[in-house]
């Protein structure tokens, strides 16, 4: 898991740890050093905690003007045990949602399993963005049967194009123009 690095190529764009707006504003990050680890195996350094044991993530981008957010997920997202949603909402979406993100998109290829538990912070989260929306983008198939399974997609809108979107290959702003236009015809709304 050392390999897997987050996506890199906005970098030039955005950076959480230059943005003072941003929950992770100042985070350092190793190049070098291997501190983190999911179930004993290290991961790459430039993941973020989010203040879970099994779930890190990366802020790829965002633009408080259009209220946007991408990020980039890994590990094992556990409601049941770790409360990773919680920590999530709590450490990261709720400053964001302060500063006025309304659309999230998920991407969540490097999720390699989901343990349920409640929808309480799926449904806080989603009633706080009513103007807006939440896209799990790429999430494995095993994983999406699960969140389903506690009614998630209630919360966060995935399936169909949204699995298997070749999102590396556009630049953040024309990702979020095709995930909105996915979201709008799927909701009816132009």
């Amino acid at each position: 898991m050392h390999t897997i690095e987050p996506h890199y190529n906005w970098i030039d764009q955005y950076s959480a740890s230059e943005d003072p707006r941003s929950p992770l504003f100042e985070a350092e990050n190793s190049l070098e050093t291997f501190t983190n680890t999911i179930y004993g195996y290290y991961i790459h350094p430039q993941w973020d905690s989010l203040g879970s044991d099994t779930l890190f993530c990366k802020i790829l981008f965002v633009d408080y003007d259009d209220g946007i957010g991408i990020l980039e997920f890994i590990g094992e997202w556990n409601d049941a045990i770790e409360n990773d949603v919680m920590e999530l909402k709590r450490n990261l979406i709720d400053v964001m949602v302060h500063e006025g993100i309304r659309k999230f998109i998920l991407v969540g290829e490097n999720v390699f399993n989901f343990h349920g538990s409640d929808d309480e912070y799926y449904a806080e989260w989603f009633e706080e963005v009513e103007d807006g929306w939440i896209a799990g983008v790429n999430f494995q198939e095993h994983v999406l049967r699960e969140m389903r399974q506690y009614n998630l997609d209630s919360y966060i809108n995935f399936g169909g194009d949204l699995d298997d979107l070749p999102w590396r290959t556009y630049e953040p702003r024309r990702l979020f123009e095709v995930v909105d236009a996915m979201l709008r015809r799927r909701l009816g709304a132009g």
